[in-house]
């Protein structure tokens, strides 16, 4: 009798992969999702598999852990959880060439995964490498702990291979575009690395492991591997002074050069990344994994360093806010979302779980936070794992603003609704934002304040949201005789100077001899503000119940400070120099960056595999030359980036032609960059494009 031989494996890739969704993932091996079967050929030498004489089993390996499967004759003979079982009829159509299905459990850990065939019969035992495969989390199985019920939410949430990020401030902001690159080379394998050496895995390789079923355990592992902290992880964060060792965080278009950055160091961090670049690389990581996942942006950020949902804000006599508090509020911090079940909490906390890998405070003794559900901190469950109470702050806290004189410090406001005013994520299937912050957050009504309220000292404040053009429109109703807002003449571009207008109304039926003293700051969206770079004093008459406006402009030139993501923090202080009352107005706002046009003629006819052109127009609104290099990077659309260095005068305009040949159906996104030379600065465009199949 000839002995049962295997001549050839085949993992029928083509099958598999279109049926696993996996399509466009670059593994070494076979890519599979959890729960769902997938099929392996195999052609056989000898006589051919006889059931009476041979026995088979696959031995399925996760590093040193293991669990034998013997091959069942059907489907319904197979194991419930590990199963393998024989295609129908394939064993009577040709005895030589069989084809077998493995199923891995709903619940099974995500990894790279050995494959064995052992082959027995009366005489012998052998032991065949089939290969390997790389198991993801399956959100199209309803059994796993992942699943999202609707296509269009699995399509963007983790097909998706590119995103907006929201940045700036609640009334001025802005969506910049960025890569997931799930589908670019090598992507998928530092994924896997870097679940190999977290320090979980490093620790106790084996109940890392036997705990990666779990979407929550995977959550907590890639926030704390993102930062690089406390262990091997990606990005290391700086947030001011030199960059010049790394790359600025602004001028990162996507997730994909800083994976690969570092993989290619031996796991060394990457310079640098702020709250956006580690949620864009956190966002990318889950979506490789299986896990729905979203990058969230809240307007308002607080960090309450003390947990007592108190960020206290303080202002000098002439305008300036003070450096006296260990509190901040970022003008904005981007954080993620993953989709999980919550076995732990209950099905009422299921669904979208805040994970942020930005290093703010250690979780548990390291630097991640969350999961945290959504669910719980809007609903103030605040006993809830993980980090549900910093969350709840991030964007409940109240603000209470003082103004100091003479070394006292007078409460003038307490704000409950500025932290967390604005939360967005990209909506499903567009490039418009979606407003989520009643999922964060109830909606409080607004509680007016009594004409009859007692003054807490002899200082009021009114506060005006920016850019609305309302100048009897006061969001405190006045304690004392005097109101003041902040109003915008336009939205402060760049190029432009900053026009605005301080409103003052008197409330008494008295003449009045004012103060007034106004101060711009350059302020990092992430930290207190810096120095005055600007600023505006003078003495003025307002009459009984009468309502001045005084025109300001700050000259462009003096904006020149403004680099990157800086802010402005704007305030005006009027004193009535009879009662020593004191007024404060102030209000946080961006400058508005021009954009790049990306326009691609008979977009409605791009066909994978087809050479196609895109048009890119970028006209210079500053009042200086600007010259930089303009890159442009499209996942699925170019093989590689493009880099044309560009200068252009005043008013200069730029027009460039590329030539893409797409490589991947769906809807594709290109992306244009021009980080201009020796500052921060960024200027963006991009453009969706709708790839049809030949």
């Amino acid at each position: 009798m000839e002995d049962l031989t295997i001549q050839y494996v085949n993992w029928d890739k083509e099958e598999n992969l279109e049926s696993h969704r996996t399509e466009g993932l670059d593994g070494e091996s076979l890519v599979v999702r959890r729960g769902q079967p997938f099929k392996v050929s195999l052609k056989l030498g000898g006589g051919g598999y006889d059931p009476a004489k041979h026995r088979l089993f696959f031995k399925i390996l996760l590093g040193n852990l293991y669990v034998q499967i013997p091959v069942a004759f059907s489907k319904q003979l197979a194991r419930p959880d590990w199963a393998a079982y024989f295609q129908a009829d394939s064993l009577a159509s040709d005895p030589q060439n069989m084809s077998v299905y493995l199923c891995t459990p709903a619940s099974a850990p995500v990894g790279i995964y050995q494959l064995q065939l052992h082959m027995l019969s009366p005489y012998y035992h052998r032991v065949y490498k089939v290969g390997s495969f790389t198991l993801l989390c399956n959100p199209w199985l309803k059994e796993d702990s992942v699943y999202m019920p609707l296509e269009r939410q699995r399509e963007e949430y983790v097909q998706n291979d590119f995103g907006l990020l929201y940045m700036g401030t609640p009334s001025n902001n802005a969506a910049r575009p960025w890569s997931f690159d799930q589908y670019e080379a090598d992507i998928l394998q530092i994924c896997m690395k870097l679940l190999e050496v977290s320090p979980q895995h490093q620790k106790d390789w084996k109940a890392d492991y036997l705990s990666r079923g779990d979407p929550v355990y995977i959550g907590r592992v890639v926030s704390a591997m993102i930062n690089s902290q406390d262990d091997q992880g990606v990005l290391m964060g700086r947030w001011s002074g030199s960059y010049s060792d790394g790359v600025h965080p602004t001028k990162w278009t996507g997730s994909g050069d800083i994976l690969k950055q570092w993989a290619a160091s031996n796991c060394s961090p990457v310079k640098y990344g702020q709250c956006w670049v580690f949620a864009g690389v956190m966002c990318t990581v889950m979506r490789v994994l299986g896990i729905p996942c979203r990058v969230i942006t809240n307007f308002n950020s607080a960090h309450d360093t003390n947990a007592n949902l108190v960020i206290e804000e303080y202002y000098s006599v002439m305008g300036e806010k003070l450096p006296r508090s260990n509190d901040s509020i970022w003008n904005f911090h981007v954080w993620v979302e993953g989709w999980m079940r919550r076995k732990d909490l209950g099905m009422a906390f299921d669904g979208w779980q805040v994970l942020d890998p930005t290093p703010q405070e250690r979780s548990s003794g390291i630097f991640c936070c969350g999961p945290a559900s959504v669910k719980a901190v809007q609903d103030k469950e605040l006993s809830m794992v993980y980090d549900v109470p910093f969350v709840y702050a991030e964007m409940n806290a109240e603000v209470h603003t003082f103004i100091v004189s003479d070394n006292k410090s007078f409460q003038v406001d307490v704000d409950t609704e500025r932290v967390g005013a604005l939360i967005y994520t990209k909506a499903i299937g567009t490039n418009q934002p979606q407003d989520i912050t009643a999922d964060y957050k109830a909606r409080k009504a607004p509680v007016p304040y009594s004409l009859d309220a007692p003054a807490n000292g002899p200082t009021t404040m009114s506060r005006s949201a920016a850019f609305v053009p309302e100048p009897a429109a006061f969001n405190r109703r006045p304690r004392q005789g005097l109101a003041v807002s902040l109003k915008f003449q336009h939205v402060p571009a760049a190029g432009d100077d900053i026009c605005f207008v301080v409103v003052v109304a008197n409330l008494e039926n008295t003449a009045k001899r004012l103060r007034q003293h106004v101060n711009a700051q350059v302020k990092e969206y992430s930290n207190l503000p810096g120095g005055t770079f600007w600023e505006d004093h003078r003495v003025m008459q307002i009459g009984p119940l009468q309502t001045l406006q005084i025109a300001h402009q700050i000259p462009y030139e003096t904006c020149e400070v403004l680099i990157g993501e800086d802010l402005v923090n704007l305030a005006v202080v009027i004193e009535d120099m009879g009662s020593q009352e004191r007024v404060l107005a102030y209000d946080e706002f961006n400058i508005g960056n021009p954009e790049i046009l990306i326009e691609v003629p008979n977009s409605q006819k791009v066909v994978l595999k087809k050479e196609h052109q895109a048009q890119l127009t970028f006209k210079n609104p500053f009042r200086m030359a600007i010259g930089g290099v303009l890159t442009i990077v499209g996942g699925g659309l170019l093989e590689n980036k493009i880099n044309i260095r560009v200068h252009l005068n005043p008013g200069e305009t730029m027009q460039k032609t590329i030539t893409f040949r797409p490589k991947m159906a769906g809807i594709k996104m290109l992306h244009a960059s021009l980080a201009l030379s020796n500052t921060p600065v960024v200027v963006r465009g991009f453009q969706t494009i709708r790839v049809k199949p030949m």
